[in-house]
C-alpha cells in the first residue's frame, strides 16, 4: 500500500508532474516509457512539459511524439522553443512538421525565424502549402490577411442542402474551420453563412440561399488585427470571414487567434505604459543586454526631466532654508500626485484600447477624473492637516501642505486623463503616455505649486 507521502498533493499542477516525470525518464534513457507517458496528454500540456526541460532534452522529447501529434505540439510551443527545435531539425523533419502546420501558424513561425531559414524551407513545401503561405505573407503584418487561415468551407449558395452535405463530407477532413459554412455567389463573393446546426435542421431539398444568414459579419484583409478581435468579441463569433476589396471570400480568423491577439496587445500596452519597449519580442526571453537597451532610453529621458525638480527647488532655496520642515513633505506630495496621475492615465488608456470610451466625449472623461482627483485631494489633505497639527503642532504648515495636496491631486488627475487623448488625436499610441512620464510631469509641477503656495500662505 503506497504511503501518504507518495501521493501528489491536491494543489500539484499535473503539467508540472508530467514535466518532472518526462525529465526523469529521458535522463534514464527510458524512451519507451517516456513515449507512453506523452500519448494521453493534451498537445498544449506536452508543449508546456517540453518547455520545462533543459534544451538538449527538448529535441529528444519532441522526437518521441507521433508525427500527427508532433505538429500540434509544435504549434503550441512558444516562438523561442519553435526556433530552437527547428534549428536542430534535419531537413526531412522540418518538412514533415512545417508542411502539416495550419497556414496561419506557419506564417506566424516564418515571421519569427531568421530569413535564411525561411528561404531554405519555403521552396520545399508542397505546391498547395507554398501557395497558401505566400498568399498570407503578401499581406501586411498585424492585419486580418496575415492572421487568417485559408482552410475553411465555402459553398455555392445555389446548392441544395443535400448537395451541400455531400460536399461538406468531402471537404471537412482537411479544413480547420468546419463549424461555419460560408456561402458565395457565382462570383465567389461572400453572400451568407450557416452553421452545421442550421443545415441539419433544414429540409434536404432547400437551397442554401434560403437557409443562410445574409447579415454576415466580416472584415477586410487590411483590417487591423485588434479590430478583428473586437468584432469576434462583440458578435460572439467562433470565426470571422475575411474578404478582399471585391468582397471575395479569402480566409477566416478563428476565436483562438483572437484570444492570442488580445493577450499580445494587452501585454504590449502594459509594457509600453511602464516604459518597457518589447519590439515584438518576449521580455523574459530577451538577453540581458537587450533588456537594458530597451529600458535605458526612457530612463535616461526621465533622469533628465526629473533633474528639473532640482532647478525648481533651487529657485525656492531661501524658503526651504527658512522653513526646513517644508522639505519633509515633498516625497508625500510628489508620490501622491504621481500615483493619482498614473491611475487616471491607466483607466483612460485602457478605456481607449477597449473602445469603452468610444461614445464618451474626452472633455467629460477629463472632468470626471479631475473631480475625482479633487475629492481624493480633499480627503487626503484633511488627513494631512490633522496629522501635521497632531504630531508637529504646526497648523499653518499643515494647512499649506493640505491645500497643496488638493491642488496637486486635481492637476495630476487632469494631466493623467488628458495626455492619452492628446496622443490619440496625434495618431500616436496612447499607451506611450506611460506612468513614469506622467509621474515626472506631475513631480515637477507639484513641487512648483507646493513651494509657491508655501511662499504665499506662510508669508515668506
Amino acid at each position: 500500500m503506497p504511503s501518504q507521502a507518495s501521493k501528489p498533493s491536491a494543489t500539484t499542477d499535473p503539467r508540472q508532474t508530467i514535466g518532472e516525470q518526462l525529465r526523469l525518464l529521458i535522463h534514464q534513457r527510458d524512451y519507451e516509457a517516456a513515449k507512453s507517458l506523452l500519448i494521453p496528454v493534451q498537445p498544449v500540456d506536452v508543449a508546456d512539459a517540453i518547455a520545462g526541460l533543459p534544451q538538449p532534452m527538448q529535441l529528444v522529447a519532441f522526437r518521441l511524439l507521433p508525427k500527427g501529434k508532433a505538429v500540434e505540439v509544435y504549434e503550441d510551443c512558444s516562438k523561442a522553443i519553435q526556433e530552437s527545435l527547428i534549428a536542430e531539425f534535419q531537413d526531412q523533419e522540418i518538412l514533415e512538421v512545417v508542411n502539416q502546420m495550419a497556414p496561419d501558424k506557419r506564417v506566424s513561425l516564418f515571421d519569427e525565424l531568421p530569413p535564411q531559414i525561411v528561404r531554405r524551407i519555403l521552396p520545399q513545401l508542397t505546391p498547395e502549402e507554398r501557395q497558401a503561405t505566400s498568399l498570407l505573407l503578401g499581406y501586411k503584418p498585424e492585419t486580418a490577411g496575415r492572421l487568417m487561415t485559408p482552410e475553411y468551407i465555402s459553398l455555392f449558395d445555389g446548392l441544395t442542402v443535400a448537395e451541400a452535405a455531400a460536399r461538406i463530407r468531402t471537404l471537412a477532413c482537411d479544413r480547420e474551420v468546419s463549424y461555419y459554412i460560408y456561402m458565395t455567389d457565382d462570383q465567389h463573393a461572400l453572400s451568407g453563412v450557416a452553421s452545421l446546426r442550421d443545415l441539419l435542421l433544414a429540409e434536404p431539398e432547400q437551397r442554401l440561399a434560403d437557409v443562410m444568414d445574409q447579415t454576415v459579419v466580416f472584415a477586410q484583409t487590411d483590417t487591423d488585427q485588434e479590430a478583428v478581435a473586437r468584432l469576434i468579441q462583440r458578435y460572439d463569433l467562433v470565426a470571422l470571414p475575411i474578404v478582399d476589396r471585391e468582397r471575395n471570400l479569402v480566409g477566416v480568423v478563428t476565436v483562438d487567434d483572437a484570444l492570442d491577439i488580445v493577450q499580445a496587445e494587452a501585454t504590449e500596452d502594459i509594457y509600453t505604459m511602464n516604459a518597457v519597449q518589447t519590439e515584438g519580442e518576449s521580455y523574459f526571453q530577451s538577453s540581458l543586454l537587450s533588456v537594458v537597451r530597451k529600458r535605458l532610453p526612457w530612463l535616461a529621458i526621465l533622469l533628465v526631466t526629473n533633474s528639473l525638480t532640482i532647478f525648481v527647488m533651487r529657485e525656492f532655496e531661501e524658503i526651504l532654508e527658512e522653513v526646513v520642515a517644508l522639505a519633509f513633505f515633498t516625497p508625500l506630495l510628489i508620490d501622491t500626485g504621481g500615483s493619482i496621475g498614473a491611475q487616471s492615465s491607466t483607466v483612460v488608456i485602457r478605456g481607449l484600447s477597449t473602445d469603452e470610451l468610444k461614445h464618451r466625449k474626452p472633455l467629460w472623461v477629463v472632468l470626471r477624473e479631475t473631480f475625482a482627483g479633487g475629492l481624493l485631494g480633499v480627503l487626503l489633505g484633511a488627513a494631512v492637516i490633522f496629522l501635521v497639527f497632531l504630531v508637529m503642532g504646526e497648523s499653518a504648515l499643515g494647512i499649506t501642505v493640505g491645500v497643496s495636496l488638493i491642488f496637486i491631486c486635481v492637476l495630476a488627475a487632469c494631466i493623467g486623463a488628458s495626455l492619452p487623448f492628446m496622443f490619440e488625436a496625434l495618431h500616436l499610441d496612447p499607451a506611450m503616455m506611460s506612468a513614469p512620464f506622467i509621474t515626472t510631469v506631475v513631480d515637477i509641477l507639484g513641487i512648483f505649486i507646493y513651494l509657491s503656495l508655501a511662499k504665499v500662505m506662510l508669508g515668506l
